[in-house]
């Protein structure tokens, strides 16, 4: 927090700008920015912490939570989570469980919605991933980026 304050120190702001406001600014272009860009797959962003890859065909996610149960085709998918194709959406928020197979074995994970495009489908962050899983995901993902 004092990083903040010194940032904030150095800058040069209109006269009479509240501090308030000065952390809201500050706020902003250190972390909600960035946040919303890592949410859009359309913005090249460089706080994105996962390279994902495009998954057009092929592999599809059981997923249960919110009150459903659905399977859906993976859109993109990334060490950080996954975009599911789904008419089903739920509302960001919502904690989701994720069961799908990789090769070498099944990838159970927590995760939760971070984005809904209506018409498209949602975009989880992985939340929580067994070292297991996370080992065979890592793989996986290592030899489709290559």
């Amino acid at each position: 927090m004092d990083e903040c304050y010194r940032t904030l120190a150095r800058a040069k702001w209109p006269r009479g700008t509240d501090s308030r406001e000065l952390l809201f600014y500050w706020l902003m272009q250190s972390e909600l920015v960035p946040f919303l860009c890592s949410m859009t797959s359309n913005v090249p962003c460089k706080a994105r912490r996962y390279e994902r890859i495009s998954l057009p065909k092929g592999m599809s996610v059981a997923w249960y939570g919110g009150g459903d149960s659905q399977v859906s085709p993976v859109k993109t998918l990334g060490g950080g989570g996954l975009f599911l194709a789904t008419s089903a959406v739920r509302p960001v928020g919502t904690s989701l469980t994720l069961l799908f197979e990789v090769p070498g074995g099944f990838v159970q994970a927590q995760g939760v919605v971070r984005s809904v495009r209506p018409g498209e489908g949602m975009g989880l962050e992985f939340t929580d991933v067994g070292p297991q899983a996370r080992a065979l995901l890592e793989s996986l993902l290592k030899r489709l980026l290559q």
